[in-house]
């Protein structure tokens, strides 16, 4: 079917490998950190203990997901997502040089769709969408898009560092609270003030755990009577994360990260810095939450803020370190299979939404609630699988991953091939 006048369809070939590697590892590696979300309350991501006291067993597993995947996967993620959004303008005003806004008004369409797959996401399936929260933030990055890479970077890395040490600071008096009510040398009404607030956060667990178990109009019909605004306040209350990593995504690509450019020595270099030095402080805060068993409002501040700069440092270690793997990894089967889960990142990010919510919410299985955090490694596997095994045999087929066709539709207005 031939594109309509002065629109050029892109097609494969403007796919750039590295970038589907490292964005397949990303979104099985984000997996392992949604799944404790999926099969518990928003409380369990927070801790081991939460809802109900923990294991040992479930400490290690929670401080071995936390050091390797928390944040860092998110972090790459986002940094892919900028780096996209520039190629994605790039590669449509090469095809349709005659028109100077052309990228950007796609890239805009782009967006405005993917806002909608993010509320719908919310709204039917699962509560901790982030493709609202990447819309709402690309919105934001393209003003930035002509800035040279040197001042994206130079931005990035001050709002991304002025935004979680300010948040840090404005909880350290809540920490200060939580520490002394847990050594015993909190004054009476603090520790009561404490107690209080740990027993409406229990409320309001079980109450959420309630709603998990219900059916999947009453859950539906709950989110719009009780919270139709969540993926809007979660987006703009994340804003100074996800905005600073995609506008440091967007300088990297302009750099030439992705196409070559940096040499191995200088990849090494940051590699070792990033996983080196971002491992040594994620581990140093990990086992200082851990000596306290995961207390609920350190974690909190830990997970959100304190823990961000290493998440980052870990996460461009991450990068670099597969970029320097790629040349061998993407002559494996094995890199095969990532590249194939990398090009259908969306379809494998939404459908392992439906698999594990059909597993533990009350339209499927009902097991939410009732899996330990130390046994939830069998589905981590399972997914991995799940992505790994289907994702080249569909591309061997189509052209496309099922919900990337579909966006890429609406985002074009037309029907677009989708059979090879």
């Amino acid at each position: 079917m031939p594109a309509r006048a002065g629109l050029t369809i892109p097609t494969e070939a403007d796919r750039l490998p590295l970038l589907d590697l490292v964005r397949g590892v990303a979104v099985l590696g984000i997996l392992a950190i949604n799944l404790g979300a999926y099969a518990g309350p928003i409380a369990a991501s927070l801790s081991p203990h939460l809802p109900d006291p923990g294991s040992r067993a479930d400490e290690a597993w929670f401080a071995l997901n936390t050091i390797i995947f928390e944040g860092k996967m998110r972090a790459l993620f986002t940094l892919l997502f900028g780096a996209s959004l520039l190629l994605f303008i790039d590669r449509a005003e090469a095809r349709d040089p005659g028109d100077l806004v052309a990228g950007e008004r796609l890239q805009l369409r782009r967006l405005g769709w993917l806002a909608l797959f993010g509320y719908l996401h919310f709204l039917l399936l699962w509560w901790g969408d982030i493709l609202f929260t990447y819309a709402i933030a690309g919105f934001a990055a393209l003003a930035f898009r002509q800035a040279r890479p040197a001042a994206l970077m130079i931005a990035g890395v001050t709002l991304f560092a002025g935004w979680h040490l300010t948040m840090a600071a404005v909880g350290l008096p809540q920490i200060r609270a939580e520490e002394r009510v847990l050594q015993a040398v909190a004054p009476p009404a603090e520790a009561q003030a404490y107690a209080r607030e740990r027993r409406k956060d229990a409320v309001a667990t079980a109450r959420e755990l309630a709603g998990y178990r219900r059916g999947f109009a009453a859950q539906v019909i709950g989110k719009l009577s009780t919270q139709p605004d969540e993926p809007l306040r979660a987006a703009v209350g994340t804003l100074g994360e996800s905005l600073p990593l995609m506008l440091i995504g967007m300088a990297l690509f302009r750099t030439g990260l992705y196409a070559g450019h940096w040499s191995r020595r200088r990849l090494a270099g940051l590699a070792a810095l990033g996983i080196g030095i971002g491992g040594l402080l994620t581990g140093l805060l990990v086992a200082f939450a851990w000596s306290r068993h995961f207390p609920p409002v350190r974690m909190v501040q830990m997970l959100a803020y304190h823990m961000a700069l290493p998440h980052l440092l870990m996460a461009l270690g991450y990068l670099a370190a597969l970029i320097l793997a790629a040349p061998a990894l993407l002559r494996t089967a094995l890199g095969d299979r990532l590249v194939a889960a990398g090009r259908m990142a969306f379809s494998n990010y939404l459908g392992m939404t439906v698999v594990m919510t059909s597993l533990f919410y009350g339209w499927g299985l009902g097991w939410v609630g009732q899996v330990p955090e130390h046994w939830l490694w069998p589905f981590l596997l399972g997914g991995w699988a799940l992505m790994l095994g289907w994702s080249r045999p569909w591309l061997a087929r189509f052209r496309h991953g099922p919900l990337e066709w579909l966006w890429r539709c609406l985002t074009y207005g037309r029907r677009m091939p989708l059979r090879r």
